[in-house]
Parts: structure tokens; C-alpha cells; sequence
């Protein structure tokens, strides 16, 4: 990060006005690209590099006349590239502005900044965007819906509406900063990050014992006595069944080969079972 910092800083990467060359609508076809197009023709080779590549060209195209140059562009951007699609339109603000300023001359600044911030942003952004608040909004949605509350819907339309516009407003901001939001936020992004995934953690603990739903039905009968089994196990510590399900789910994805397509169907599988054998309800 140290690296990028400085040879970011070796450029002066935010335009002024009289020097622009992108407008408004340049950035708004890169965020629509990249809306529509950021995990087509993702591959373990380069992952998301030919997506970045199909969401700078009208940039490219605005910034480069000559073939040779706009050749040398494409080959930059179709390299390896990887993040969170929630943040990686800020990436590609800072680029344009580097590429604005400097052009190819700036080459070595671009690959230093794309590779210097696709980690921590794919932190920050899939633990915010991909498990907190999608897990939050859609559980609420989801519950509101078991219930028949058609409010839920919107509640999850809503979230995805604001979701879309904070990341058309990411782009404008990484144009705006250029490379200086590298220097700005560069130290603490570890310490966003580390907060962001005990966050997560937290509500997704909070939600086991409110989504999930299962408990043991049998009932030992003695003579005049009887002793529910749930009870005891509710006296043990409240919703331990819950919690024992998602503990074992934790424990199946940490296996070799074990894949969240199969855990699913393991879990369905054994819930038919044991829903019938009424050993869970």
C-alpha cells in the first residue's frame, strides 16, 4: 500500500476544470457498464479483467485518438483484477483521472493503484454490502414475506435502490479524489475492514435464534409424568438446536470438497428425514 501511496503521489491526478476531458456522462456509461456487465466474463485467469477493460473503453475511447495508444490501453486494463463489484467503481473513478491527467504515461501509477486497492476494497465491500446489510435487509424482507407482509418486498427493493445509487456516487468521488483517497484512507482500511467482519458476525449471530426455526418434538412419557425434551434442552441455553445447525453447516464448508451447493442439499435432505421421523419440527 506503501507503494501505491508514493507513486500515486509522484502524479497530479486531479484535473482542473478548464482540462477535463470526461464528463458526467463518461463516468455515468463506466458505471452502467460495470452495473450491467462487472461479473460477465469472469474466469480464474484474470477473474474481473475483461470486464474492468468493456467499462473503461468509452474513457478510453474519449482519451485516446491514436490506435496505438488506445491498443496499449486495452492490453493494460484486460490484466488480472479482482474486488468487491459493491466498490469497484471507486477504482475505476481514480483511473480515469490518472489516465486524464497523464495518460499511458501513467501506467505504472494505474497497475499500482488497481492492484494496491482491489484487497482491501474487496474486504470492506463484500463485508458491508455482501453479508451485513444483505444479510440484514434480505432477513428482514425474507421474515416480513414468511409472514405474509408484502412490505417486505419493498423493504428489499428499497435497500438495493440506495445499494445502486452509493455506487454510481463511489465513481464520482474516486474521480474527484484521484489517487489522494489512497493517501486518506489507505492506513485505516485494515481496521474498517476487521470492524466491518465482527459487525457481521454479530448479526448474523443475532439472527440464528429469529430466522431459524427448529426444535426437537419428542416427549418421554412415564406413568403420570412427562418431560418434553426441548424444554430440557431450552434450560441447557435458549435455541441451542438453531445454534448447533449453523455450527454444524460452519463445520461441513470447512471440509475438502464440501461446497455450499451440497451443504444445502445435505440440509434439505436430512430436514425431510428427520421432519418425518419427528425428530425435529
Amino acid at each position: 500500500m506503501n507503494n501505491v501511496i508514493d507513486s500515486a503521489k509522484n502524479s497530479t491526478v486531479q484535473p482542473a476544470a478548464s482540462e477535463s476531458k470526461i464528463t458526467q456522462k463518461d463516468l455515468r456509461n463506466v458505471f452502467i457498464r460495470w452495473l450491467l456487465g462487472g461479473q460477465i466474463g469472469w474466469n480464474y485467469e484474470r477473474m474481473q479483467g475483461l470486464s474492468y477493460c468493456f467499462s473503461m473503453i468509452p474513457v478510453l475511447k474519449k482519451l485516446y485518438k491514436d490506435p496505438e495508444d488506445m491498443k496499449k490501453a486495452l492490453k493494460l486494463h484486460l490484466q488480472f483484477f479482482n474486488t468487491s463489484p459493491f466498490t469497484a467503481p471507486m477504482i475505476l473513478g481514480v483511473d480515469a483521472a490518472l489516465e486524464e491527467k497523464e495518460g499511458m504515461k501513467s501506467e505504472d501509477a494505474i497497475v499500482g493503484v488497481k492492484t494496491g486497492l482491489m484487497g482491501p476494497f474487496a474486504g470492506i465491500g463484500d463485508s458491508i454490502f455482501g453479508v451485513i446489510a444483505g444479510t440484514v435487509f434480505g432477513s428482514i424482507a425474507a421474515y416480513m414475506g414468511q409472514n405474509g407482509i408484502a412490505t417486505g418486498v419493498l423493504i428489499w427493493f428499497i435497500y438495493n435502490l440506495f445499494r445502486i445509487g452509493l455506487t454510481y456516487w463511489f465513481i464520482g468521488a474516486g474521480y474527484k479524489q484521484g489517487v489522494k483517497i489512497v493517501a486518506n484512507v489507505g492506513g485505516k482500511m485494515k481496521s474498517l475492514t476487521s470492524a466491518a467482519n465482527i459487525l457481521g458476525l454479530t448479526v448474523v449471530g443475532a439472527l440464528i435464534p429469529t430466522v431459524i426455526k427448529a426444535q426437537i418434538p419428542l416427549v418421554f412419557t412415564m406413568g403420570k409424568v412427562t418431560m418434553q425434551l426441548q424444554s430440557i434442552f431450552d434450560q441447557i441455553m435458549p435455541c441451542l438446536i438453531p445454534v448447533a445447525l449453523v455450527g454444524s453447516i460452519y463445520w461441513l464448508l470447512g471440509k475438502k470438497k464440501m461446497t455450499s451447493v451440497k451443504a444445502i442439499w445435505i440440509v434439505l435432505v436430512l430436514g425431510i428425514i428427520f421432519y418425518n421421523l419427528k425428530l425435529l419440527a
